[in-house]
């Protein structure tokens, strides 16, 4: 009976009954949101390196990342900033990386920096932050997405710098998503030397990647292509001075001016 309990897998399944090879597919079947140790890795979806597209980057490519595809990124502590306008795929490929360390046995955490900070402000405000600090310094890998979409608190750079911090000495892996070069973060954290310092732990043992190529949400439209015919229907820019009709009335065909010419010339106000 004991044998026969243990062929047994979830929902009663006879695994002895099953093909050896549909017993390893499931034994392989991804978890979307579930690390091997249990705890959730919130990703908001889940992306593989096989479902991204390198045909459109002509900067990263799939063997640039082979490293960051092995076990080695993560017990080495190894980091990754993806750099990019929208669309160009950082988040895809931070969830993928993330996603192979789990499958390498480790755990993994992902996070928006906005949520990050706003979570470890308020907890500091109340007087809790170590506590608050752990779930973001235990994990194998950590992904904060978003540096610099949304505005940021004033302790912003505080925050996260005990966060990174505290990875760097652990040797615990992080990835980085932004669409700000790295030195606008001090604008963006409120501090420049805090600012720094983040960039300089991440990237004593990490790469700095920019992901150039169209956006992967609007590449259908064609905007990123001077010669489609869906980017020359877009709006062109009005140079500046040029008179722009905002309502059904016609512009006159020789408007007055505002200022005469004799004001202008003596620099006089008008009258």
């Amino acid at each position: 009976m004991a044998r026969a309990g243990a062929a047994r897998g979830a929902g009663g399944l006879d695994l002895s009954r099953l093909p050896r090879a549909a017993r390893d597919r499931r034994d392989r079947a991804p978890t979307t949101n579930a690390t091997r140790t249990g705890r959730p890795a919130r990703f908001p979806f889940l992306k593989t390196i096989d479902d991204f597209n390198f045909l459109y980057q002509s900067t990263v490519r799939l063997s640039l990342l082979g490293s960051a595809l092995s076990a080695d990124f993560t017990t080495e502590g190894h980091c990754l900033i993806f750099n990019g306008k929208p669309g160009r795929g950082k988040t895809h490929l931070a969830i993928a990386i993330a996603y192979r360390a789990i499958q390498h046995g480790f755990d993994a955490l992902f996070v928006t920096a906005a949520e990050l900070i706003d979570d470890l402000s308020a907890a500091f405000r109340a007087g809790r932050f170590a506590t608050a600090l752990a779930p973001y310094t235990h994990p194998s890998v950590l992904v904060v997405d978003e540096v610099g979409y949304l505005t940021c608190g004033t302790d912003a750079a505080n925050v996260l710098f005990h966060v990174v911090n505290d990875r760097h000495r652990k040797k615990r892996a992080m990835i980085f998503t932004t669409n700000k070069p790295l030195n606008q973060w001090g604008g963006v954290l409120h501090d420049e030397d805090l600012a720094h310092a983040i960039v300089d732990r991440v990237l004593e043992r990490g790469r700095f990647l920019t992901l150039d190529g169209p956006s992967m949400r609007t590449k259908h439209l064609g905007l990123d292509d001077p010669t489609a015919p869906e980017a020359s229907a877009q709006p062109a820019r009005i140079p500046d001075r040029q008179v722009i009709r905002i309502s059904g009335i016609d512009a006159p065909e020789f408007p007055e001016p505002t200022v005469r010419d004799e004001d202008v010339a003596l620099d006089l106000p008008p009258p």
